[in-house]
């Protein structure tokens, strides 16, 4: 399953439709292109792009004009990269960096240790059942117990696709790396649930 969108957001994109479906084109975006920056004053761009930080942490943005990017910068993207996601937001995981917008967020959890597998499998079957129509993505790296292969996984609402990937590297630390993005998420739940699957 191919997950990879891209968003082109021009300025008057945002009178033509409605605030909620601004939102979740945003959410849903992989790749963000601010267009026609030329026309806006940098102070209002980074207030923008700080704005849509709060509803999707983990998409790459790119100030354009005219439209104009390097084909590389659309394709080839893959699973979830937490280092890339601090490279583009320092402050991805700190505890205010997405409050920007009070329904559309991002919440990103990181966890040392092995999940149960069964564990998981339970409690990813009721997060879809119940919240898959608010979460508008999720992608995430997790150590399954007595499993030398990561295992990755991303969604779409009740769509949810995983796999093994390669095997942990000699030195590299084992851990837990999930991101969600929605709509009404309650930071302290899922952090709480998705810590019950671990060992």
């Amino acid at each position: 399953m191919n997950l990879t969108t891209a968003t082109h957001i021009p300025p008057a994109f945002c009178q033509c439709v409605s605030p909620k479906e601004v939102q979740e084109q945003i959410a849903f975006a992989d790749v963000l292109l601010l267009n026609k920056i030329d026309l806006v004053p940098g102070d209002e761009l980074d207030q923008l792009e700080q704005r849509i930080r709060g509803m999707n942490a983990i998409a790459k943005i790119y100030r354009t004009r005219d439209a104009e990017l390097e084909m590389d910068a659309l394709l080839g993207l893959g699973a979830f990269d937490l280092n890339q996601a601090l490279q583009v937001d320092p402050d991805f995981l700190s505890e205010t960096a997405h409050e920007h917008d009070e329904t559309v967020g991002s919440v990103a959890i990181v966890e040392s240790g092995e999940v149960d597998g069964e564990k998981l499998n339970k409690w990813l079957s009721y997060l879809l059942q119940n919240q898959g129509a608010d979460i508008f993505r999720m992608k995430g790296i997790l150590t399954i117990a007595g499993e030398d292969l990561r295992f990755v996984f991303q969604g779409v609402h009740m769509l949810f696709d995983g796999k093994a990937d390669r095997p942990w590297r000699p030195g590299e630390q084992r851990k837990n790396e999930l991101v969600f993005i929605g709509r009404n998420l309650n930071e302290t739940a899922l952090k709480d649930s998705f810590r019950a699957c671990l060992i």
